[in-house]
């Protein structure tokens, strides 16, 4: 039997381990704490340099914009087995840039949004389970369902002096005309794309099939945007809550939409408020449901028809472009003149300022001299 003198020192032993691990999770926790910091902090400056050369940003943007979008179209129509490529590489280099923008900015529970939770599962799907014909469908249903529909509803415009425009429209559109190009033009991957433990074949998918097609193109795409809806729930509206009504200035997509909507006071507005005020978000959440759930049923005749795909594909490009058009011509000369206002109201405080501090000065330098 132990003596209690051999007891008390197991007991101190056990107390110094772990104090000894309650300090490391807390250096732990300060490093972490410290770095969230250290990023929010350059964040805040690579944006703030950003607002100081609007203009030149904007002319720069809109060149390469331009560029860009005709080198895109080059790809898509010489090489479009490559166009998954481009892709990957436009997600992987403006997406994180979007989050250091959208951090300053205070948007930055958008990037927790379905259409960034869908496009890293096809970055995910392209890269590393190519081959997968299932994952496939389930990422074709994404992109012509809700992120196709979202790009038509939401009013994405095509505006080539506008970065964070360009990433709008590019993250809803380019998934789409991914997965057209793998389905339609190019036959070499369809031909190793199979099902496990089954043989390469001809003809891909299997058409005839109806119950696997709405399987794999609508029931499970469901199953996936529930479990992200569950997620998002959990992170902004529980996690993240108090932090929500903290700060007002903090965006979310309920939020914009809401303010935008109770401003026009349009259908979104009249349909949220069915259950009244206090359930606005019960009801935000059943009609994109609602929305989900028509888009993605919509996937299947597009899936099987050539030349639906391609018209729809057709209706997308004109819908962005055509947003961008009324961008440029009707709500961007508005902008311009309100900030030129802002700035003539700006002056005459900053002109009075410095009068008052040569008066200063003056009053101060005249003390010296007596």
């Amino acid at each position: 039997m132990a003596t209690s003198e051999e007891t008390l020192e197991l007991d101190d032993s056990n107390g110094d381990s772990n104090v000894k691990l309650k300090l490391r999770f807390k250096d732990r926790s300060e490093k972490v704490a410290q770095t969230k910091e250290m990023l929010s902090k350059q964040a805040v400056k690579i944006a703030k340099q950003a607002e100081e050369h609007e203009r030149f940003i904007n002319k720069v943007t809109h060149l390469m914009g331009v560029l860009g979008f005709g080198g895109f179209c080059f790809v898509l129509g010489a090489r479009p087995q490559d166009v998954r490529y481009l892709y990957c590489l436009f997600y992987v280099i403006f997406v994180p840039l979007r989050w250091i923008y959208y951090r300053y900015k205070k948007w930055h529970y958008y990037l927790l949004d379905f259409c960034y939770y869908a496009n890293t599962i096809f970055l995910i799907m392209l890269l590393f389970y190519p081959r997968n014909e299932k994952l496939f469908m389930v990422c074709f249903s994404f992109a012509e369902g809700p992120l196709a529909w979202a790009l038509i509803v939401w009013r994405c415009s095509l505006v080539f002096n506008s970065m964070d425009k360009i990433v709008s429209v590019f993250i809803h559109l380019l998934p789409g005309l991914v997965f057209f190009t793998i389905r339609w033009w190019d036959p070499v991957y369809f031909a190793a794309m199979h099902s496990e433990g089954t043989i390469s074949r001809e003809s891909w998918p299997y058409t005839e099939n109806k119950s696997y097609l709405w399987t794999w193109l609508f029931i499970v795409p469901l199953v996936v945007y529930i479990i992200w809806q569950l997620l998002y729930f959990l992170v902004v509206y529980v996690l993240r809550r108090q932090r929500l009504l903290r700060d007002p200035e903090v965006m979310t997509s309920y939020r914009e939409l809401s303010k935008k909507a109770q401003k026009a006071n349009n259908m979104w507005w009249r349909l949220s408020g069915l259950l009244g005020d206090q359930n606005r978000l019960f009801m935000y959440t059943v009609l994109q449901a609602m929305f989900t759930l028509a888009t993605t049923a919509l996937t299947v005749p597009i899936f099987l028809s050539y030349e639906l795909h391609v018209v729809f594909q057709i209706l997308k490009v004109s819908a962005a472009v055509w947003n961008g058009g009324n961008f440029l011509l009707e709500v961007m000369p508005k902008q311009v003149i309100l900030k030129e206002k802002k700035k003539m109201e700006m002056h005459p405080i900053l002109d009075r300022t410095v009068v008052q501090n040569l008066v200063e000065a003056d009053k101060s330098s005249e003390v010296v001299d007596s």
